[in-house]
């Protein structure tokens, strides 16, 4: 796939990048190359492999999903500079 250079200027644009003429073109050349890349991926057969999250199999181990606190309260706010009721007192910043 081929990208001219007013695709990569608005690319750049999108991005917030400024870039030089002699940029442009060398961007124009190293992305229409990923692209190229990236195509070739499409001949890959996958009809025959299954989805995976991770090389390796592995199953998570699981836990009750129970709410708690923690129980721990007092030693989470322990070293806050300033706490009111087990709760981290912090400056309004939002008028």
């Amino acid at each position: 796939m081929q990208v001219d250079e007013a695709t990569v200027r608005r690319i750049a644009r999108l991005a917030r990048i400024k870039i030089s003429d002699a940029e442009a073109k060398g961007l124009e050349t190293e992305l229409s190359g990923i692209l190229d890349w990236v195509k070739q991926l499409d001949e890959v057969d996958t009809a025959n492999v299954e989805p995976m999250t991770r090389v390796a199999a592995q199953t998570l181990k699981m836990r009750d999903d129970v709410v708690t606190d923690g129980e721990i309260a007092d030693q989470v706010t322990a070293n806050a500079p300033l706490a009111e009721d087990n709760f981290f007192v912090v400056p309004k910043v939002v008028e």
